[in-house]
C-alpha cells in the first residue's frame, strides 16, 4: 500500500510542477489530470482498506466523474483555441483583456 501512496505523491508533485510552469493550455490540462489521478489513486487505496465493495464503488465513481470533467475541459479548450486562435495562456489573457476593453470603450 505504501508504494501506491508514494506513487500518488509523485504524480501530485509532477502535476503541480506542470501546473505552475507550463503556459500551453493542453499541458496545463494534462497537469490537472495528473493531480486528479493522484487524488483518485489515494481515495481508491484508502477505500480498499475499508472493504472491497466500497473501494470498487469509489473507483467507478472517481473514473466516471474524472472522465466527465475531462470531456468538458477538452471541449472548452477546443472552443477557446478556435475563438482566439491560440492556446498560450499569456496570449489568451491579452486577447480577453483586449476584448473587455473594447466592449467598455464602445459603451
Amino acid at each position: 500500500m505504501m508504494d501506491f501512496v508514494i506513487l500518488s505523491i509523485i504524480l501530485l508533485a509532477i502535476g503541480i510542477y506542470g501546473l505552475l510552469t507550463k503556459r500551453h493550455l493542453l499541458k496545463v490540462f494534462i497537469s490537472i489530470e495528473l493531480i486528479a489521478t493522484a487524488a483518485t489513486l489515494n481515495f481508491v487505496m484508502l477505500a480498499s482498506q475499508m472493504s472491497r465493495d466500497v473501494g470498487e464503488a469509489f473507483l467507478i465513481l472517481a473514473f466516471s466523474t474524472d472522465t466527465a470533467v475531462s470531456a468538458v475541459i477538452l471541449a472548452l479548450l477546443v472552443i477557446v483555441s478556435k475563438r482566439y486562435g491560440t492556446s498560450d495562456i499569456g496570449e489568451l489573457i491579452k486577447a480577453v483583456g483586449g476584448e473587455e476593453g473594447k466592449s467598455e470603450a464602445e459603451e
